[in-house]
């Protein structure tokens, strides 16, 4: 377990994140308005073998697409039954203001846990 992550719950680190995990951290929210899933991807490989605030971000981040691509998945087959359009319009509304939310708390240094997020990386 490293610093920021002990089991289910994350801790403060012991250190203020760097300007450059703050970076990282923003992009790997952010950029899901662009490539999807990819971004968080990319920043969790790319920073997996140290512990640091990024990493965090970026698994947060990953576990939140993964978990949309889930509820799209489902709400698409809904659609049948017509709720799935109203599905569809509220999870792309709530996705589009978390991300949003989690980027602003990365900004500021802070930790964010997305809700109805389902934990594949832990």
């Amino acid at each position: 377990m490293d610093q920021y992550n002990q089991g289910s719950q994350i801790f403060p680190p012991t250190s203020p994140p760097t300007q450059d995990d703050k970076t990282m951290a923003i992009l790997a929210h952010i950029l899901t308005f662009v490539v999807g899933f990819i971004a968080p991807l990319v920043v969790y490989l790319s920073k997996k073998d140290q512990p640091s605030f990024a990493l965090e971000h970026a698994k947060e981040s990953l576990n939140f697409q993964l978990s949309l691509i889930i509820y799209f998945t489902v709400s698409l087959i809904l659609m049948i039954i017509l709720i799935g359009i109203a599905m569809m319009v509220m999870l792309g509304l709530l996705a589009f203001i978390l991300v949003i939310v989690a980027t602003i708390k990365a900004a500021n240094g802070e930790m964010y846990r997305y809700p109805l997020t389902i934990r594949f990386i832990r």
